[in-house]
């Protein structure tokens, strides 16, 4: 562990990590999308239902895989320093927000695993089974959980990117260029 304390900050994050990042920006906006505008207006008597909940389901693995592959990477490489202008509690808060983002996103995969198991959708939705899907997912709690933590990670969603462009149009502190593949001063005048 004494290595990743000596790495040298670096302009900007290293392209794998921000590949996983805009990846899975992609994957959790279009999951939430799916789950709020779709899943939770169906009734699970709609065929269309067992579709859309495979795709929610595999989409919260591959997710969760993802998030799991970030972290270490994020571990691993050097990455730009938050000693910047401006208040440091506001830079605190940055960064306690991003790990945030790991314990929310693996709460939820951990509340949406266990209301799947507790409904019994890894037959319906993987296997071979007739069963059918419940009348009601609210009857069971965890479910109730995964809903409410979805509607956290969703707002922090919207937090962390007016705070991006907050840090980007009116700080002009040039955030963005930490989270892309050019390479810093590439095909700068």
């Amino acid at each position: 562990m004494a290595k990743l304390t000596n790495m040298k900050p670096v302009p900007q994050y290293h392209p794998l990590l921000v590949s996983l990042h805009w990846l899975i920006a992609l994957l959790i906006i279009t999951t939430l999308s799916v789950g709020f505008l779709c899943l939770a207006q169906w009734r699970t008597e709609d065929p269309r239902t067992i579709g859309l909940l495979r795709w929610h389901v595999g989409g919260g693995v591959l997710i969760l895989a993802l998030m799991a592959v970030r972290f270490v990477v994020r571990l691993r490489t050097p990455r730009p320093s938050n000693e910047k202008p401006g208040p440091r509690l506001l830079w605190r808060a940055a960064a306690l927000s991003h790990y945030g983002f790991y314990a929310l996103v693996f709460l939820i995969a951990g509340t949406g695993y266990t209301s799947a198991v507790l409904a019994g959708l890894p037959a319906t939705l993987f296997g071979r089974s007739e069963w059918h899907l419940p009348p009601s997912f609210e009857r069971y709690p965890t479910f109730a959980a995964h809903a409410i933590l979805a509607t956290v990670l969703a707002n922090l969603i919207v937090v962390h990117v007016l705070a991006a462009f907050y840090h980007q149009l009116v700080r002009k502190d040039d955030l963005f260029s930490r989270m892309h593949w050019r390479r810093q001063g590439a095909n700068r005048p």
